[in-house]
C-alpha cells in the first residue's frame, strides 16, 4: 500500500503529538497530588487504569509514527530514483 505524502506527514505528526500528550500526562498522573491516584502513598484504580491506557496511546502512537516516517523514507527514496532515471 502506498500512501501520500500528506497522509505520512499526518501520521509522522501524530505520532510525536502522541510522544508529547502522553509522556506529559503520565507526570502529572504521577505528581497527582488529589488524592486520585494515590491514595496514603499506595496507587490506586484510577492511576492503574489511566496508566494503562498512556501506555497503550503511547505504543499506538509510536507505531503510527513509525508508519509515518517510514513511508516518508520510501516517497524520498522513490522520487530519489525518478530523478536518476
Amino acid at each position: 500500500m502506498k500512501l501520500s505524502r500528506r497522509v505520512s506527514w499526518f501520521l509522522t505528526a501524530f505520532g510525536v503529538w502522541s510522544w508529547c500528550i502522553w509522556i506529559t500526562f503520565v507526570k502529572n498522573l504521577w505528581a497527582d497530588a488529589s488524592g486520585l491516584a494515590f491514595h496514603n502513598g499506595n496507587p490506586t484504580a484510577y492511576f492503574w487504569v489511566h496508566l494503562l491506557l498512556a501506555i497503550t496511546s503511547f505504543l499506538l502512537g509510536t507505531a503510527v509514527g513509525v508508519l509515518g516516517l517510514r513511508s516518508l523514507r520510501a516517497l524520498r527514496a522513490e522520487a530519489a530514483g525518478a530523478q536518476r532515471a
